[in-house]
């Protein structure tokens, strides 16, 4: 599995770097987790964008998914050729506003992700918990099939001990730190402290800190979470291009 840092701050793009958003391959599938904004002149560096197979979204707040209607009309207007299939966009549909506008007449279909069911898509085996956050938002615990590898995804959210089993001995911790240590149990985010705690409890193997502030010193942000993780648990910083690889 690799994944590509397409955008990793959180709340709005700054000097230049975008926001939330991640690109998922494993063989020749392409997906796209979350579209924040800047993601899709992210994306093209890497990728044509008419090579993604499917898209899936968190959650509907715009720093993750503010892209999402121009890598529609990219498809919509990109010169087409005969066989170009529809987008599948996977979301929940608990808001379905945001639900009803992932489909777009002969571009993209837009399909309901349940929370307790596993999906199922392509390369790729995802389970679902719901978050601590201000709207509905889903975290996504996705496993490459054919060698067993295990990748958390927090979306966003508050502190919240169900972590701990649902990123149990992950390869990869993706979590969303866009706090410092001393603002702990927020209603919304993770503080660095929270989420090297939560790496530890959960025994994951690699821990990376993403929906970044735009303020403060980054060092100190993953210095705190890698106290708190301890020293079994590596601990970077998401960047906008910085590939992982498990």
């Amino acid at each position: 599995m690799k994944i590509t840092t397409l955008g990793c701050l959180g709340a709005y793009p700054y000097q230049g770097e975008g926001t939330t958003s991640f690109l998922l391959q494993s063989g020749e599938f392409n997906l796209l987790l979350d579209a924040g904004s800047g993601s899709l002149l992210q994306l093209q560096k890497v990728l044509d964008p008419l090579a993604l197979d499917a898209v899936i979204l968190s959650h509907y707040h715009h720093d993750h998914i503010a892209d999402l209607g121009v890598l529609q009309y990219y498809w919509q207007l990109y010169p087409k050729t005969s066989d170009r299939k529809l987008l599948p966009i996977y979301g929940h549909k608990e808001d379905s506003v945001h639900f009803d506008s992932l489909s777009l007449p002969n571009v993209s279909q837009g399909y309901n992700y349940l929370a307790d069911e596993s999906l199922e898509m392509g390369p790729f085996s995802i389970t679902f918990m719901k978050t601590i956050h201000p709207v509905v938002c889903y975290a996504m615990r996705i496993v490459e099939k054919s060698t067993g590898k295990v990748f958390v995804f927090t979306g966003d959210s508050g502190y919240l001990e169900g972590f701990i089993e649902f990123a149990k001995e992950a390869d990869l911790f993706l979590a969303d730190t866009y706090l410092f240590a001393g603002n702990e149990r927020h209603f919304a985010h993770f503080t660095s402290q929270e989420a090297g705690e939560l790496a530890r409890l959960a025994g994951v193997k690699q821990l990376v800190l993403t929906h970044l502030p735009q303020f403060g010193d980054l060092q100190q942000l993953q210095e705190e979470a890698q106290l708190a993780a301890g020293e079994d648990v590596v601990v970077s910083l998401a960047a906008v291009g910085k590939v992982f690889t498990l």
